[in-house]
């Protein structure tokens, strides 16, 4: 098995610096009583630590793939946490972000390429699938305990609630048994051959089907965010912080 670098990409370095110094710019807004530095705050938090989650989900993926045997992961630089490793950083990356900003949709993108064959065992396969939406859920968890536990200004923890409501909203969205989500992606090893070979038919389209039904049908709207709120609440995350934040990342509307 090849060796595990310990290099993390500087890349991965400069997305954590823009959220942190958005987290500066957020104490020193509530100090100064600027709406303007608020904001600029807010935005530079979560779409700087939505980065860095894209980052650590795809990280989650590759590094149980290369504990199951996929040892390629790591030839193909994935787990350098670096974003332009990735299959295509456009879809991967880019539009993510994009998705996030008109929509507040965080849709996590297709963004390593898992050698299953190489992977040992059908459970293996399974935990693969299930790191990327876990850490998104993680990162939620770790958030809101900072909120909770560290004293901070408002603005700042508008921000983190903010952020870890997004990473809960991703967990939910990306672990529904949707093909082309890694909920699927769990429990196709366990599917007869049928079931997989239509799976994979419906792979491309899916999600964005999913994603239409969640933007533009209220009913399905409302079940898919209750739900979300419903997780969030229950790992200690305030709506009342996060839909200030909420607020502030979409400023124009």
């Amino acid at each position: 098995m090849p060796a595990l670098t310990r290099r993390i990409s500087p890349w991965f370095f400069l997305l954590v610096g823009i959220a942190v110094i958005g987290g500066v710019l957020c104490v020193v807004a509530a100090g100064a009583q600027s709406e303007a530095l608020a904001i600029t705050g807010i935005v530079l938090v979560v779409l700087g630590g939505w980065a860095v989650s894209l980052c650590l989900h795809e990280f989650g993926h590759a590094i149980v793939a290369y504990r199951g045997g996929d040892t390629s992961v790591a030839q193909k630089g994935y787990l350098t946490l670096d974003f332009r490793r990735y299959t295509d950083v456009g879809y991967s990356f880019v539009l993510p972000l994009i998705i996030l900003l008109i929509g507040g949709i965080p849709l996590p993108g297709g963004a390593v390429w898992i050698n299953h064959w190489a992977i040992r065992s059908r459970a293996w396969r399974s935990a693969m699938s299930v790191a990327g939406p876990a850490m998104n859920l993680l990162l939620g968890i770790v958030l809101t305990a900072l909120v909770i536990t560290v004293s901070m200004p408002l603005v700042l923890a508008a921000a983190l609630s903010a952020l870890a409501l997004f990473q809960v909203i991703a967990f939910v969205l990306n672990i529904l048994p949707i093909p082309g989500l890694d909920g699927y992606g769990a429990l196709e090893p366990y599917l007869p051959a049928s079931a997989q070979r239509l799976g994979q038919q419906v792979r491309p389209w899916a999600p964005l089907v999913l994603l239409g039904l969640i933007l533009f049908v209220p009913g399905v709207s409302s079940a898919f965010f209750s739900g979300a709120l419903s997780l969030f609440g229950a790992v200690g995350g305030d709506t009342a912080l996060a839909s200030t934040g909420y607020s502030a990342l979409f400023f124009w509307r």
